[in-house]
């Protein structure tokens, strides 16, 4: 009998008995999650530099994620952050940019070896935590000890069997939907509860990158921690539903709909960058076309702030001349000049704010 206070060995290994896949609620929460996700893939092409979302959706992302687990900062010191040089940044910020640091390895890794493991997981949780460590080798709880809300698999081979069938389960070939076994594998990862730290960041990258390695999307922009932070009081009773009542089905919906809901948010984004982009891309040319070059303006939307030694890095221009470029866009009104104790700082304020809307 399920306890939460004793470690869940019992914990049913994959794939549930149920037929989930011909369950009629789940069918027609899943229709329209699979209609927005393609939606999403469709449109992510037309914009120019991938680099534009990664360094942007992404980054939100990792606020978001971090934010569920009490790590909270601001947009704006993140952005900052992430155009600096600067190494005394704070330790809240620094966690959040190794979230986006450590998705970018996996997904590049995961394109490499093509089949999730051990030691991908291993990987992620050390580029996210920056703990030296592998797989849990002690007990650990969920909750508080006066309030033990879940206490996941007993480390050793109990934790060790479980993960080694949750692996073989993601890389076989099931006649299930990919959507509705990624709402059945971040259940399951979150309940072996492998490391000490990290697991809620590390299950919420491994969704996207299943679809990603599964083809559903062609990026890692997708993300589902902005609706978990907003339904997050539903996202833990769900979870226990199917803990201890077994209630799949209630689960398996709230993750078809946080897919919906992240990809039509994502989709917005992504065709608002897009535009603006091209906005942009029109004004330098015709009111500063001395200065225009496209690979100038993709520059500007890589992150909010640029800074001169951005564009001299990237050989658009040298110091000085980078100089004017910028105080010339800045004029424009297509940049606000800021300052960065004594560097000077130039903000994409569109861009800013475009990302800055929940």
């Amino acid at each position: 009998m399920f306890s939460r206070s004793v470690p869940y060995n019992d914990l049913p290994t994959l794939p549930p008995e149920s037929d989930l896949q011909k369950d009629v609620n789940i069918l027609n929460a899943l229709a329209p999650a699979r209609a927005a996700l393609a939606e999403l893939k469709g449109r992510i092409p037309i914009i120019p530099n991938p680099l534009m979302l990664i360094n942007t959706i992404v980054l939100n992302e990792a606020k978001d994620s971090s934010t569920i687990e009490n790590i909270v900062t601001s947009s704006d010191n993140l952005f900052r952050a992430l155009s600096s040089e600067r190494k005394d940044i704070e330790p809240n910020i620094k966690e959040v940019l190794r979230y986006r640091e450590a998705l970018w390895d996996a997904y590049n890794n995961l394109n490499q070896m093509k089949l999730f493991d051990t030691e991908l997981m291993v990987r992620l949780f050390r580029n996210i935590t920056q703990r030296d460590e592998e797989l849990r080798k002690l007990q650990v709880f969920v909750g508080s000890s006066r309030n033990i809300v879940y206490t996941p698999p007993e480390p050793g081979n109990v934790l060790n069997e479980k993960l080694n069938n949750w692996i073989i389960y993601c890389n076989s070939e099931h006649q299930i939907d990919h959507l509705i076994k990624m709402a059945i594998l971040h259940y399951q990862f979150e309940s072996i509860h492998p490391f000490t730290d990290g697991n809620g960041r590390t299950g919420r990258i491994l969704n996207v990158l299943y679809l990603t390695k599964n083809n559903l999307i062609d990026l890692p922009i997708l993300y589902h921690s902005k609706y978990i932070l907003e339904n997050r009081e539903e996202y833990y009773r769900l979870f226990t539903e199917v803990t201890e009542n077994g209630n799949w089905q209630d689960w398996i919906i709230y993750m078809l709909n946080a897919v919906e809901e992240t990809s039509l948010y994502t989709l917005g984004k992504v065709n608002a960058i897009y535009d603006l982009f091209q906005n942009v891309v029109e004004k330098v040319r015709l009111e500063a076309s001395k200065i225009y070059s496209r690979e100038l303006v993709e520059i500007l939307f890589y992150q909010p702030y640029c800074r001169i030694s951005t564009l001299v890095k990237k050989g658009i221009a040298t110091r000085n001349t980078a100089s004017k470029y910028l105080h010339q866009l800045a004029d424009l009104g297509i940049l606000e000049l800021k300052s960065d104790g004594k560097e000077s700082l130039f903000l994409n304020t569109e861009l800013y704010y475009l990302l800055s809307l929940s």
